[in-house]
């Protein structure tokens, strides 16, 4: 027996009647507005440069560490399913969740950092902020407009957090929506909530960022399966798996062990989010997505699951991402993007053509600057790194063929 299409909630976002694109297009034949989404994602630029973009190891150090890339399609997947038990619409959670990491530079969060630095004077960099400025303006594919002009919904979507001075600055540059209810800044003005699609796809970018970094982790050595069992989340999926198959427990079914462990947390969590979800939705009754705006957060953890969330995030902090081997490589991604930011900054004609060209016409520093950074966060690992050698004559990062 097949299950059919869940019809949509009367909370969802029905893409017949989304808020429009910032430059009108007439429909597409045969895909609904937030299928035209993804399908603009997945052949942007931006989408393919994920795959030499590290998440927490860099793209030299391994083969199966997971990329931006990877971590984008985990996002798609979990909160597709979750979105099918809610009957909210897929296909704009999918759009959002391919798109939420486009702005993310080279070296993950170092990398952020470092151009956060440089940028302190021109109004700092936010990757966040970035994804949408990717979507809105750096992607070039289309005659008539800059951009991948993605919907108002998928655009909210990815705009997940943003502070109110850029939010008004977001607001100037908005078009006149029919219903003058304001653009995509609005909401972080009024304080009132993304739809649940958006708010879907923010927590499922926290399970798939704890889960996937487990499993790189334990395959780096940085971090043991003994370490993990002390985390109330982890260890009692762990004590589960070993109970049901205990043949697992031998040295040479460590990976078949770490693999169900982390297949059965994920599993929890996700029913976790649908049920907590549920109880949310029939205690607020939303009866439309302007009542899910004003009915504060909805799509969430029970309260147990997100303490050991918590937990679980702690304790990576500690123990992955502040190891002494990750710090060393952090730092000197840091100067990498730090000496390139400086290079292009004193050298613009030292950029690719159309970024040069750019940076000339801006004639003005913080217009200049910010080029440099659209230049910089664009890049994969291995591209800043070759780029950061030509330019210095170091080495400091092994950037492969």
């Amino acid at each position: 027996m097949t299950m059919g299409i869940q019809p949509l909630a009367v909370f969802a976002c029905d893409p017949a009647c989304s808020r429009g694109r910032r430059h009108a297009e007439l429909p597409a034949p045969g895909r609904t507005e937030y299928q035209r989404d993804r399908d603009r994602v997945i052949h942007s630029s931006a989408f393919r440069r994920l795959v030499y973009k590290t998440q927490v190891f860099l793209n030299h150090e391994g083969d199966l560490f997971r990329t931006r890339l990877t971590h984008s399609l985990e996002v798609a997947q979990l909160g597709r399913s979750i979105a099918r038990s809610l009957q909210l619409n897929e296909d704009l959670v999918e759009a959002i969740a391919l798109a939420h990491d486009l702005g993310h530079t080279p070296f993950g969060h170092a990398g952020q950092d470092a151009l956060n630095a440089c940028m302190v004077a021109h109004g700092g960099f936010e990757h966040n902020l970035q994804s949408l400025r990717v979507v809105d303006r750096l992607e070039e594919r289309y005659p008539e407009f800059d951009g991948l002009n993605l919907s108002f919904e998928a655009r909210e979507g990815i705009l997940k957090h943003c502070s109110e001075r850029n939010a008004r600055r977001l607001e100037t540059s908005e078009p006149a929506y029919a219903d003058g209810k304001g653009g995509i800044g609005q909401r972080f003005l009024a304080r009132t909530q993304p739809s649940l699609e958006a708010q879907l796809c923010n927590l499922a970018d926290e399970v798939a960022y704890n889960a996937h970094d487990i499993d790189d982790g334990v395959r780096s050595g940085l971090i043991t399966m003994e370490q993990l069992e002390e985390v109330a989340l982890f260890g009692r999926f762990l004590r589960q798996t070993l109970r049901h198959h205990p043949h697992l427990g031998g040295p040479v079914q460590g990976r078949r062990l770490l693999y169900e462990t982390i297949r059965q947390m994920l599993s929890a969590q996700v029913y976790d989010v649908i049920d907590a979800s549920r109880a949310s939705l029939e205690q607020r009754a939303p009866d439309s997505v302007e009542a899910v705006r004003h009915a504060g957060p909805i799509v969430r953890f029970g309260e147990e699951m997100a303490l050991q969330s918590a937990a679980l995030k702690q304790f990576l902090l500690r123990n992955l991402y502040r190891h002494a081997q990750v710090m060393e490589t952090t730092l000197q991604a840091k100067r990498v993007v730090a000496d390139l930011f400086a290079a292009y900054t004193d050298s613009p004609g030292e950029m690719q053509a159309g970024f040069f060209a750019r940076a000339t016409r801006s004639g003005h520093p913080p217009g200049a600057a910010r080029v440099v950074a659209d230049y910089i966060a664009g890049m994969t690992d291995r591209f800043a790194a070759r780029e950061h050698a030509r330019l210095t004559g170091l080495s400091l990062l092994t950037s492969g063929p």
